[in-house]
């Protein structure tokens, strides 16, 4: 007979505390009808331990409240990026409970809330990185990411600024996830200029910007293709890999990567990329001139060859490869002035022999001569050195080389000139 009082006692305990969370649940939710979303939160907290064995129903209007608390701090910008992260938890717990019971209350408003918080959290991740803060920028947009998978792009924008951040342990899982899933990134942009204040918009298709310019609020329609992102994706990976010493990891990473995208010739690039770093300048020409098959009017390629062969003090390569990159884009900025820096490597030796000569006739005849040829490569150099100037006007090191190029040359109207420019 006793053991019957002590069953009756406890399931009357658990029907007090029944009672008693959903009095705090009730109660939190008339503090957040107030505004006191911090009032709301501390009812909340005394039900927790309670809360995993409620009943389903009380269980969804727990975690509802709770997310609506979170939220509304984060509207008021009380630690918003923590109570964004906060409230997406708490209707994610929210959902899984309604789905699990087949009964469904809030999840609706619960979805269109996590909506609405991945906006905040990309928004918040913009600001962030507008101030150079970019480790939290990156955390929220993987957040964002996160909240919905299938918004792959937000994935790849966590990474890049994770890298901007030189927080490269927060980057790698990033990327590595990126790989995992064959991210491309690869698209195309249907665009149009707005009438009204003159944005260039992107629209979802063709056809709805076509519709837009019909109707005349859009003008000047143009389609862009969006470039596939694995060769950077890969690049990144791999130099992350090399800094941590995993080099072998790297070279896997992009061998791998090229098997299930051989079309992709970025990748080849990529690859070439982490050889040159390693120094492994044959295997480095080697896929080099495999990319230049595929792709011959690729100028950074190019470009890139005449670096490898002036650093294996092969000029004449060199040169022709940086003549070759300028053939192909003739506003290729950095080929004009490596161009002018390897003609200038010339004036080294004779300087040298310059300031080696006596004042005996022999070594005056020897100076003239010297002095001719010093001159001619500060003639040769000029073309290059001017327009690399016309393409980058800002650059001080172009101007200064140029400027003391004309004094050296006493060109005295041209220095004049530029100087004024300066």
């Amino acid at each position: 007979m006793k053991s019957k009082y002590v069953i009756l006692a406890s399931a009357l305990l658990i029907s007090v505390a029944t009672f008693a969370q959903k009095d705090q649940i009730k109660n939190a939710e008339k503090a957040l009808k107030g505004g006191d979303a911090q009032g709301a939160l501390a009812q909340l907290k005394d039900a927790e331990n309670l809360i995993a064995n409620a009943k389903d129903t009380e269980q969804a209007q727990y975690y509802f409240v709770q997310g609506n608390a979170f939220l509304d701090l984060a509207n008021k910008k009380v630690e918003e990026g923590k109570n964004l992260l906060a409230a997406a938890d708490s209707y994610k717990k929210l959902i899984d409970v309604e789905k699990a019971s087949g009964k469904q209350k809030y999840s609706t408003q619960a979805a269109a809330s996590i909506t609405n918080i991945k906006g905040l959290l990309i928004n918040s991740a913009i600001a962030d990185t507008q101030v150079n803060k970019h480790a939290e920028g990156a955390k929220k947009l993987f957040e964002a990411y996160e909240l919905d998978k299938k918004d792959t792009i937000n994935l790849y924008y966590a990474a890049s600024t994770a890298v901007n951040s030189q927080d490269y342990d927060l980057a790698l899982p990033m990327y590595e996830e990126l790989k995992k899933l064959n991210f491309s990134g690869k698209g195309t942009l249907y665009l149009a200029v707005n009438k009204a204040n003159g944005s260039e918009d992107n629209f979802a298709n063709a056809k709805e910007r076509d519709l837009a310019v019909k109707l005349g609020t859009h003008e000047k329609p143009k389609t862009e293709a969006i470039p596939s992102k694995r060769g950077e994706i890969y690049k990144n990976l791999a130099l992350i890999l090399v800094q941590k010493g995993r080099t072998e990891d790297a070279k896997k990473a992009i061998s791998d990567a090229r098997k299930a995208n051989p079309e992709d010739s970025s990748l080849i690039l990529t690859e070439a990329n982490l050889y040159l770093e390693s120094k492994d300048y044959e295997t480095y020409k080697k896929l080099v001139g495999e990319a230049l098959e595929k792709d011959p009017k690729n100028a950074d390629l190019v470009f890139n060859l005449g670096v490898i062969s002036s650093g294996a003090k092969n000029n004449a390569d060199a040169e022709k490869y940086y003549l070759k990159a300028i053939e192909i884009n003739p506003e290729y900025t950095n080929a004009y002035l490596n161009l002018a820096a390897l003609k200038l490597e010339a004036e080294k030796p004779i300087i040298d022999e310059m300031n080696k000569l006596g004042t005996s006739a022999k070594d005056m005849k020897r100076y003239d001569v010297l002095k001719a040829q010093r001159e001619a490569v500060f003639k040769g150099v000029i073309p290059y050195l001017k327009k690399a100037n016309e393409l980058d006007p800002k650059n001080e090191d172009v101007s200064k080389t140029l400027l003391g190029v004309y004094n050296a040359l006493e060109m005295t109207a041209e220095a004049k000139a530029l100087k004024a420019k300066m």
